[in-house]
């Protein structure tokens, strides 16, 4: 089961995605997929930044949305995200409160992450990420 983060949906929707990324998703049966509520946020933000934005938006609604299940920041993850976020910044390795977001919602259903990020997530011992963009 799969949690993808937003760098890999965005590339989905490149002239050019991963080749790498596309085989894995094929192979990938869709009650495996989800997306979270951080990652529709993050996606609606970048298109309303863009200069195409209903295309952006009608892409989230009409291909992605229902190609994958929706997983909420509940209050599960919002404790790791909190415990999380405390510890990182102890150790001195910050990180951004929606990638913090992203991980706990993994962390909290069990979900390997998917990223092209993982420098910033190897961080995090309780998580499990690949990355499939290479």
């Amino acid at each position: 089961m799969y949690l993808f983060d937003t760098d890999i949906i965005t590339n989905i929707f490149k002239k050019s995605p991963s080749p790498f990324l596309l085989d894995r998703l094929a192979e990938t049966a869709k009650n495996a997929q989800h997306i979270s509520t951080i990652t529709i946020s993050e996606i609606v933000y970048g298109a309303w930044k863009s200069g195409k934005p209903q295309h952006h938006l009608r892409n989230l609604e009409e291909v992605l949305l229902p190609a994958v299940n929706i997983v909420g920041f509940d209050s599960k993850a919002a404790y790791i995200c909190g415990s999380l976020r405390a510890r990182l910044e102890r150790e001195g390795l910050p990180l951004g409160l929606a990638d913090l977001e992203i991980a706990a919602i993994a962390i909290a259903n069990d979900l390997t992450l998917i990223s092209g990020n993982l420098r910033h997530f190897q961080r995090i011992h309780e998580l499990k990420v690949e990355n499939w963009l290479i």
